[in-house]
C-alpha cells in the first residue's frame, strides 16, 4: 500500500494505492461518503474483493477530506475534485476502470462514469433519498448509467432498502444485491467482499 498527494482545483487530494500480489487486471477507483474516510469497512472489504482478483484499488480522499473539513462540498464539487483526481492518476489505470464509492462516493461515480469512460460503477450503500423523503429520489443518477452497475445495500437502509432501489430502477438492468445491515453496511463484511468478489469477476 502506497499513498499520493495529488493536486486539484479544490485543494490536495489524496489516493491510497492498494496493489494485488499478482498482474494488474484492472483498476478501480472507490470514493468515501459524506460522512466518513476511506477506512469505512465496506470499502475495505471491496478493497480485499478487488485486490484478491488481480485489481487494483485507488481509495480517494476528496480535497475537502484531506482539508479537515467537517462537511462535504456540494455535488458539483464533489464532482470536479474526482474528475482533477482521475485525471491525475493516468499512470496508475491499468486495464478497465471501474468507478465506485460508498454512499455520496456511489453517487458521484454514477454521475462521473460516462464522462470518465468507466467500464462499470460499483455503489456501495447508494443514498436512494434522504432518510424519511423517498419523494426526494435520486433514482436518476443510477439509471443514467450505461455500463454494468453493482449496488450493494443494507436490508435495514434508512436511505432506501434493497427493494427501493430495485423498484427505482425499474427495467434498467443493474445488479442490487441485499446485505445484512444498515446504511453503515457495517454488519456483514464477508457479505459485501462476496459480492464485489462475483460481481467483479463476471465483469466482460
Amino acid at each position: 500500500m502506497t499513498t499520493r498527494d495529488v493536486d486539484t482545483p479544490l485543494g490536495p487530494a489524496r489516493v491510497t494505492v492498494d496493489d494485488p500480489i499478482r498482474d494488474v487486471v484492472g483498476t478501480l477507483l472507490l470514493g468515501h461518503g459524506a460522512g466518513g474516510g476511506i477506512e469505512a469497512p465496506d470499502l475495505l472489504a471491496a478493497t480485499d474483493a478487488a485486490t484478491g482478483l488481480g485489481w487494483r484499488v485507488l481509495r480517494v480522499e476528496q480535497p475537502w477530506r484531506v482539508a479537515g473539513k467537517r462537511v462535504a462540498a456540494a455535488p458539483p464539487k464533489l464532482d470536479e475534485g474526482w474528475t482533477a483526481i482521475h485525471g491525475e492518476v493516468g499512470d496508475l489505470l491499468t486495464g478497465p476502470v471501474v468507478l465506485g464509492g460508498r454512499s455520496a462516493g456511489a453517487r458521484v461515480a454514477c454521475r462521473t462514469a460516462a464522462s470518465l469512460g468507466a467500464a462499470g460503477v460499483l455503489c456501495l450503500a447508494f443514498p436512494l433519498h434522504p432518510p424519511g423523503t423517498p419523494e426526494k429520489s435520486r433514482a436518476a443518477e443510477l439509471t443514467g448509467v450505461a455500463v454494468p452497475v453493482l449496488v450493494v445495500q443494507g436490508d435495514s437502509d434508512a436511505f432506501g432498502g434493497p427493494t427501493e432501489v430495485q423498484v427505482a430502477l425499474g427495467d434498467h438492468p443493474a445488479t442490487v444485491v441485499a446485505v445484512r445491515g444498515d446504511h453503515a453496511l457495517k454488519a456483514d463484511p464477508p457479505a459485501v467482499r462476496a459480492a464485489v468478489q462475483a460481481w467483479l469477476s463476471a465483469l466482460p
